[in-house]
């Protein structure tokens, strides 16, 4: 039995995923979750996944500028229920998805990738397999 590859999300999927992310977003920024560990921590949130049934969701956060996100994370899976209720209150839904919270890593994912190519041993390869690239 072969395994079927993760479809893409449906445009509902999409549509309440953003529309979710706009409504945690406002509920950081006016300061609703007083949890110490989230106080006076800028946080965005970067997506907001939802599972096909749209019972459960996924929110990817981070911290701006950077920092350990670990405590923020905790923070805002604690404070979970209240979350959704949030959510609940401010977007039309028949059902409201479980939020759980997860860091974003793509931006450090991002930074190692370019920090890789910067390294001049792979810039040298990169330029001498495409002979049309000239030095910078």
């Amino acid at each position: 039995m072969s395994r079927q590859p993760d479809k893409a999300p449906t445009q509902r999927q999409l549509r309440v995923g953003e529309e979710i992310r706009h409504v945690v977003a406002q509920a950081l920024e006016r300061g609703e979750i007083r949890d110490p560990a989230v106080k006076g921590v800028a946080i965005t949130v970067t997506e907001v996944r939802l599972s096909p049934d749209l019972k459960n969701a996924t929110a990817y956060v981070v911290p701006l500028g950077g920092g350990d996100a670990k405590p923020v994370v905790d923070a805002l899976n604690r404070a979970s229920g209240f979350i959704r209720g949030w959510v609940a209150r401010n977007i039309r839904l028949r059902h409201v998805p479980r939020v759980a919270f997860e860091a974003d890593i793509s931006f450090d994912e991002a930074e190692r990738i370019e920090n890789v190519l910067k390294n001049p041993h792979v810039s040298r390869d990169i330029i001498h397999a495409d002979p049309d690239r000239s030095e910078e």
